[in-house]
């Protein structure tokens, strides 16, 4: 008997260490949402998406803001896998684009400059139709909008895997 609850203690005692030495790896662990962003690691760095999963954000995107954190940007989220096209429209600031698969793997990276503004002589359409398009060349689900010009000073590369939430992020579009 006394060997048996010796045994049995032995196993706790285990189990015990085996619990708490997991505990700090899990602390340790960061969330991919906070506060209903997107932290996403591009190149080492991690950058505070803002997460843009319905038509009207998505079509509004980054136009008319003057200005995103070093570390800040958007996280475009779309129901299906397409081929996919961005332009600069009503854009005040160059931007950088991630098109990225369904498992989050990139399939294209562009530097898009500020397009001239629609003049007054312009139809919405004439105005439309003179914007470059950045395509994704591939089928995306995702693309990420940063700072224009960091692109340059990143290692990322077609194929890499880029780490989302992919589950909480399709759970949410719209």
């Amino acid at each position: 008997m006394a060997e048996f609850l010796t045994k049995s203690i032995h196993r706790w005692v285990l189990l015990i260490l085996v619990a708490l030495m997991a505990m700090p790896l899990a602390s340790c662990s960061k969330p991919t949402i906070v506060d209903g962003k997107a932290v996403v690691a591009l190149d080492g760095t991690d950058y505070t998406l803002d997460i843009v999963a319905d038509d009207a954000t998505r079509e509004r995107g980054l136009g008319g803001v003057a200005s995103l954190p070093d570390n800040g940007g958007m996280l475009f989220v779309f129901e299906d896998s397409k081929v996919r096209a961005f332009v600069m429209r009503d854009c005040l600031i160059d931007i950088d684009i991630i098109f990225l698969d369904p498992s989050g793997r990139i399939v294209a990276m562009h530097h898009m400059p500020v397009e001239p503004p629609q003049t007054e002589e312009e139809s919405a359409l004439e105005y439309e139709r003179r914007l470059k398009k950045y395509s994704s060349r591939f089928s995306a689900k995702f693309a990420i909008e940063i700072v224009g010009g960091l692109l340059e000073t990143m290692d990322l590369q077609e194929g890499q895997l880029i780490d989302l939430d992919t589950e909480y992020l399709m759970s949410i579009v719209q």
